[in-house]
């Protein structure tokens, strides 16, 4: 399963044109996505309009919806951070430790355009949706 990011969801419905957004285009187009709980009240606090809340409420709600929390999750994400940080990295949003870390655990690719996901992917073995594209 793939997991769409916020920076990639907010890309995508300004109507800015990446690799990341294409990506995204053809899985909406082949039903194969994702997202989570906070992904989407990320998403959603940003619009300006009721329309254009309710559009992309629309959007986001008719696809597989995972709640990214728990303890699990949450312990397994400290132990992430303070890995990076170990290595000289330090992630700037919690939510984005919570993000990776629930697709490491539960074996999912995750499409985004946040730098900060790199180091998940390069030392914790997060898998990026767009590698080997």
């Amino acid at each position: 399963m793939i997991v769409v990011d916020s920076s990639v969801w907010i890309d995508y419905f300004r109507g800015d044109v990446s690799p990341q957004t294409d990506r995204l285009d053809d899985l909406v187009a082949q039903r194969r996505l994702s997202t989570g709980d906070l992904i989407v009240a990320e998403v959603l606090r940003g619009f300006d309009t009721d329309r254009e809340f309710d559009i992309a409420h629309h959007l986001l709600t008719s696809v597989k919806i995972f709640q990214l929390g728990g303890l699990q999750v949450a312990v397994q994400a400290a132990q992430n951070y303070r890995r990076l940080r170990s290595l000289g990295i330090t992630i700037r949003k919690t939510i984005d430790t919570i993000i990776a870390t629930y697709c490491i655990l539960n074996g999912h690719e995750l499409l985004y355009s946040d730098r900060d996901f790199d180091p998940f992917v390069k030392h914790l073995g997060l898998q990026s949706a767009m590698s080997g594209l």
